[in-house]
Parts: structure tokens; C-alpha cells; sequence
């Protein structure tokens, strides 16, 4: 599980360190390989390989290719999508159309997402979290309680 945030920088060949907290909960299967994609906000989703195979790519692959909605999804999802394997650093390649969409420059937010990892624009993320129009006990009481079926 990838849990808790980390303030890093991207490095002038535009790679991010993974922390060393969530390589270690990286499963075996996952080949230090990582799917990236464009969030449905201002950030990067970050896949292990793993997660991606298992839980994410059969949904998309469920998607019908004569409905619009969902060829535009899959076009918008993947026209910026990159795998990426870590290095011997343990440093991940972002594309620079990935960096440039969640207007990352320097410096990054890393933030454990529980099955996926974000990658922010600290300012961005401030902003995100200022501008939710629920404080965060009444979205924990509606987001939790909806999940007790």
C-alpha cells in the first residue's frame, strides 16, 4: 500500500525518485515497471505494472469501441501514457507532455494514493485541497459510509 507524500525534485533529465517506503511495497510482479498516465486532475497517475494488468487495463479493455465516450476516454488516457521501468536509482523517466500537463517544473509532490502513486505540482496540490468544496470529516462520513454495502 502506498501511503503518505514526499516532497522531491525532478532531476534535469526529468526523472523522479521513487521513495525507498514505496519501492518496498512494490510487488515482484510489477518488474519495477510503472504505467503513467494523465490524472483526471492536474496530476500524474502512477500504475505499478502489476495493478495496471490486474485492475486497470481489464476495465479499459471492457470499454466498448463503438461508443464515443468511451474511445474519447481511452484516447485522452492514452495519448500521453508512458511505461516506465525505475533505474538502478531507483529514478522514473517522466515524458516531458506528462510534466508539462500537471505543469510540474522542479519541484514534485509524491503522494501514496494506496494502489497507485501521484505525482504533483505542490502548489497545485495546495490549491486543490483549499478549493474542495467539502471539509475533509464531511467527505470521510459521505465517502465511507456510501462504501458500506
Amino acid at each position: 500500500m502506498f501511503i503518505g507524500s514526499f516532497k522531491y525534485s525532478v532531476d534535469s533529465k526529468g526523472r523522479i525518485s521513487i521513495p525507498a517506503k514505496f519501492k518496498k511495497v512494490l510487488k515482484p510482479e510489477s518488474k519495477d515497471t510503472f504505467v503513467l498516465t494523465r490524472s483526471t486532475v492536474k496530476c500524474i497517475d502512477v500504475y505499478p505494472l502489476s495493478y495496471w494488468e490486474e485492475k486497470i487495463k481489464p476495465r479499459i479493455d471492457a470499454l466498448d469501441d463503438f461508443n464515443d465516450d468511451d474511445v474519447a476516454f481511452k484516447r485522452f488516457l492514452f495519448e500521453l501514457a508512458s511505461d516506465q521501468e525505475l533505474d538502478k536509482q531507483s529514478r522514473l523517466f517522466i515524458p516531458k507532455s506528462l510534466l508539462e500537463y500537471a505543469e510540474i517544473e522542479k519541484d514534485v509532490l509524491i503522494l501514496g494514493q494506496n494502489n497507485k502513486i501521484e505525482f504533483w505540482n505542490p502548489e497545485i496540490f495546495e490549491l486543490q485541497k483549499k478549493e474542495y468544496p467539502k471539509p475533509f470529516a464531511e467527505l470521510a462520513k459521505q465517502v465511507m459510509n456510501n462504501n458500506q454495502k
